[in-house]
């Protein structure tokens, strides 16, 4: 497993669990607002460790105290080894949260089938029209939505997520991903923050424009169950 980072202490990852959290190296995608560009193209950072030996001598080191883990990226599915992974953390008695961006559902499945999670947090990008553009490549959009329908059937804790990111998006937009969404048991949107970004010129895009979450969240909460907003402390 390629992992390029721990946290070792989260209470904000994976909702309500006392988690660490392990980052995978290498995206599907290249989102140009992305916030983890040494995770996405780790040939322009070789100074990422190789830390799995590390981290499991955390897990074992903190049991009784952590309660869950959560694997995210880059995109944790195009790991070829990420269910023997997920496998060994299970056998630690860990509960784990995935986030993945749903380019991969022949893993998805495998994962899902497994019971192998108990949390999947899947991010959309966009509205379908838009989904290449947002995600910096072209997209199998029909994947795309077989993980979203995959997701919503499996039974599992689950909820979808978009970070907004002004002069990328538009509120317009959003109403059309709650169409495509609709009955998910959860929808969050996040709040974009200006950083180092995978796309340098990105912050030349969304200086001076603004999108209102609460109205965006106001105008689609019907077509969810429950519609939440991540904002910047």
């Amino acid at each position: 497993m390629r992992i390029g980072g721990i946290q070792k202490l989260t209470l904000i990852d994976y909702p309500g669990v006392i988690a660490a959290t392990v980052f995978t190296v290498g995206c599907s995608f290249r989102c140009g607002f992305c916030h983890n560009p040494e995770l996405v193209l780790p040939e322009k950072f070789p100074k990422l460790n190789e830390m799995e030996k590390e981290f499991f001598q955390h897990l074992e080191k903190r049991k009784g105290k952590l309660e869950g883990v959560c694997i995210t990226g880059g995109e944790p599915t195009i790991q070829p080894d990420i269910i023997e992974f997920i496998r060994k953390i299970k056998g630690m008695g860990y509960l784990v949260k995935l986030d993945s961006n749903g380019s991969n559902p022949h893993v998805l499945r495998k994962i899902i089938k497994e019971k192998l999670v108990d949390y999947i947090a899947m991010d959309i990008k966009s509205s379908l029209g838009n989904y290449s553009k947002v995600a910096g490549l072209n997209v199998d959009i029909e994947k795309i939505k077989k993980s979203v329908r995959m997701i919503m059937k499996s039974g599992i804790d689950y909820e979808f997520r978009t970070t907004v990111v002004p002069g990328i998006h538009s509120e317009e937009e959003f109403m059309e991903i709650g169409k495509w969404i609709r009955g998910a048991r959860a929808y969050y949107l996040q709040e974009y923050r200006e950083m180092i970004t995978l796309d340098e010129k990105i912050s030349a895009k969304t200086k001076g424009n603004k999108l209102d979450l609460d109205k965006i969240a106001e105008d689609i909460k019907g077509y969810v169950k429950k519609i939440g907003i991540r904002k910047n402390n």
